[in-house]
């Protein structure tokens, strides 16, 4: 079966992660902090925090932001659970806006439209790796005086006007390491914030809220073990081992999203071969930004061939070819149903017509340009086009 997403991992990875089981710290150790500022380089920020996964790192932004009971996030329908169910961690309510139907990415229109006294982030997500409109959505939270943080769990390595996403100009950015993410550390995740205070809070809360710095800590230190646990916080502790793991994929960031760019770029021109007619179209590209392609998100048409999405998934499978659908919207979970009442009744047109047509084919860095044909190939077969 070729799947829709798999890691890359290589004889060098195995091997910093082996030294790394040798050295005398685990956890909490040297390669934390490497990790870290590897990372910040990577993307041109000042400060990062790695932790123990995507969801931690949404979490540990919203609680150093200040965000809790009573306050209001705006996001989108089409994302995973996480970005809204962090916000349910620290007692937030969330408003869920409509996306730009055909890149599934929020739009800044709808989201105006439900800025209130209560609202305290705006919460896009760079859907598949394209970066959404930045700043349109950074105006609106000046204008506003609300933070934008970036869920950019699909877009490290992607760039926005020139600039990498990560680089600063948001109040946080989330990232994940998860194993079909750009790069991995099994399970983990990272903050990137603009200012020292939000970065020494992230810090302390993803270690149980531990301060260890004598000058900041309430009392005076007894000696050299003191340590004050100042604020509810959590193990979100990503350990050496993982941050090895970490260290050497970030390495090859470039050369993988560059090897997802290619192959989306034989996909474009197999899809317009094969598909002359527009029932299936490639994600959108746009000028003032470069897409990392974490997903190959395909709009399919089904009802102009006939079918539906589940039989064409089936046959892919049958076939060998692994598919997956990139989000079912936020709303048509029981969780969020519940939690959103609110929400319900407001049409999201944008968000409908991209989900109706929205199917994410095989995409990852060691696949071949004879994959990219057979997927095609094996696509035109499921939707019953003939040559």
């Amino acid at each position: 079966m070729l799947p829709y997403g798999r890691q890359t991992i290589s004889d060098d990875d195995i091997a910093v992660v082996v030294e790394a089981l040798r050295a005398p710290l685990l956890t909490g150790g040297p390669l934390v902090a490497r990790f870290e500022h590897a990372l910040a380089d990577a993307v041109g920020a000042t400060y990062a925090s790695v932790c123990s996964s995507g969801t931690a790192a949404l979490h540990l932004a919203y609680a150093a932001l200040g965000i809790g009971p009573g306050d209001e996030i705006i996001t989108t329908p089409i994302t995973f659970s996480a970005t809204a169910a962090a916000a349910y961690y620290v007692g937030a309510n969330v408003r869920i806006a409509d996306v730009d139907p055909r890149t599934g990415n929020l739009d800044p229109k709808s989201v105006e439209a439900l800025i209130t006294a209560r609202t305290r982030a705006i919460v896009p997500v760079h859907l598949a790796g394209m970066p959404v409109d930045l700043a349109e959505l950074l105006s609106l939270a000046r204008k506003h005086g609300i933070f934008l943080v970036e869920d950019a769990c699909h877009a490290l390595g992607a760039t926005y006007r020139g600039l990498p996403i990560g680089s600063g100009i948001s109040d946080a950015v989330v990232f994940s390491f998860h194993p079909v993410k750009h790069i991995t550390t099994g399970e983990g995740g990272a903050v990137i914030v603009r200012t020292a205070e939000h970065h020494e809070r992230v810090q302390r809360l993803r270690s149980h809220g531990i301060e260890r710095d004598a000058a900041r800590l309430w009392s005076p230190a007894e000696g050299t073990w003191s340590y004050e646990v100042q604020e509810l916080g959590w193990n979100y502790r990503l350990p050496d081992i993982a941050c090895a793991l970490g260290i050497a994929q970030l390495a090859k960031l470039d050369r993988f999203v560059a090897a997802r760019r290619a192959l989306a770029a034989q996909y474009r021109t197999a899809l317009a071969a094969e598909f002359p007619d527009g029932g299936v179209l490639a994600p959108l590209e746009l000028s003032d930004r470069e897409s990392a392609y974490h997903l190959f998100a395909v709009a399919i048409d089904f009802a102009h061939y006939r079918t539906t999405r589940d039989a064409v998934v089936r046959r892919l499978a049958e076939a060998g070819v692994g598919t997956q659908v990139h989000y079912i919207p936020l709303l048509h979970h029981p969780l969020h149903a519940s939690r959103c009442p609110g929400e319900l009744a407001r049409e999201r047109p944008g968000s409908a017509h991209y989900y109706a047509r929205t199917l994410s084919l095989p995409l990852f860095p060691t696949m071949s340009a004879a994959d990219v044909t057979r997927v095609v190939d094996e696509l035109r077969t499921a939707l019953g086009v003939t040559r």
